[in-house]
């Protein structure tokens, strides 16, 4: 098949808003990338002006929203070799310490492990997800600050997997818990699947593509980093998979989003037990719901 990339020039926010573009409704894509200050979408040559006026589209919705983005500026390309987008993640995609024991280690480098380092090595590929973005950070610390709490999981499930690296992280830090890694973009579950076997947790969490309605069972642990509206539109399947006594992390809230999204989940039997907010990086909120 042959690719297209659709960019929209984002300035500093483009890791903030490649989330935002990733999860939106009008871009069904093939993946999202950050390169500097640009944000890139792929798309199959064939759909490419559908592509590209799904991005319009979300770039009016965020300019509307306040953000500094220009839907005029969308452009369409040829996709860059493999190699050569590959090359531009190493560029910007670097060994990360994320919390006190979680170190992000892309996977073209090494690190050297410190005791009790939790090491997630990392191939986002065409996925979205290398850990650097806000909402992505603040999962991983509420994942740690679960687990050093004593929290007891057994099965997790995470909603919206794209480059697996919650999954990844759930499964280093309960190494006795299975799950389920979910999301509708095929190309981010192979990504995720790759990703999973390279942290050696493979066989412990099944990817799927399914949507969230048709997992089975429930879980002590539920995590979704996905932007509010979506997480308005799956709330009650979402609510439905967490066990009683469990725990829901949500987050991809801006910081105006999470009273709201706080208070449609405590409609549905939980009650929040923390937001997560980063000191580099407030405009963005994660929720700690129990139900």
């Amino acid at each position: 098949m042959e690719w297209v990339e659709v960019s929209l020039p984002a300035g500093a926010l483009a890791d903030e808003l490649a989330a935002l573009v990733a999860t939106s409704d009008e871009v069904a894509a093939g993946g999202v990338e950050v390169r500097g200050e640009e944000i890139v979408v792929w798309a199959p040559a064939a759909e490419a002006e559908a592509a590209a006026e799904g991005v319009r589209a979300a770039a009016r919705r965020l300019a509307q929203a306040g953000f500094a983005v220009d839907a005029a500026a969308v452009r369409v390309r040829p996709a860059a070799p493999e190699g050569e987008w590959r090359d531009a993640w190493k560029k910007h995609f670097r060994v990360t310490r994320v919390t006190a024991r979680i170190v992000i280690v892309p996977s073209w480098t090494t690190h050297e492990a410190a005791p009790g380092d939790v090491v997630l090595d990392l191939d986002p590929g065409r996925a979205f997800g290398t850990g650097s973005h806000a909402s992505t950070r603040l999962c991983l610390r509420e994942l740690d600050d679960l687990a050093a709490e004593g929290n007891v999981v057994t099965r997790f499930l995470d909603v919206g997997t794209g480059s697996g690296i919650l999954s990844i992280a759930a499964a280093k830090l309960w190494p006795a818990a299975r799950g389920v890694a979910v999301d509708v973009d095929p190309i981010a579950v192979a990504a995720a699947a790759e990703n999973l076997e390279r942290n050696g947790v493979g066989g412990r969490v099944k990817t799927s593509d399914e949507a969230i309605d048709v997992v089975d069972g429930v879980f002590e642990l539920v995590l979704a980093n996905i932007q509010a509206d979506v997480l308005e539109t799956i709330k009650q399947p979402l609510a439905a998979r967490v066990a009683a006594g469990g725990t829901l992390v949500l987050s991809g809230l801006l910081a105006h989003q999470a009273l709201p999204a706080a208070d449609l989940y405590e409609r549905l039997g939980f009650r929040v037990e923390r937001n997560g907010v980063l000191d580099d990086d407030p405009e963005w909120i994660s929720l700690r719901l129990r139900r």
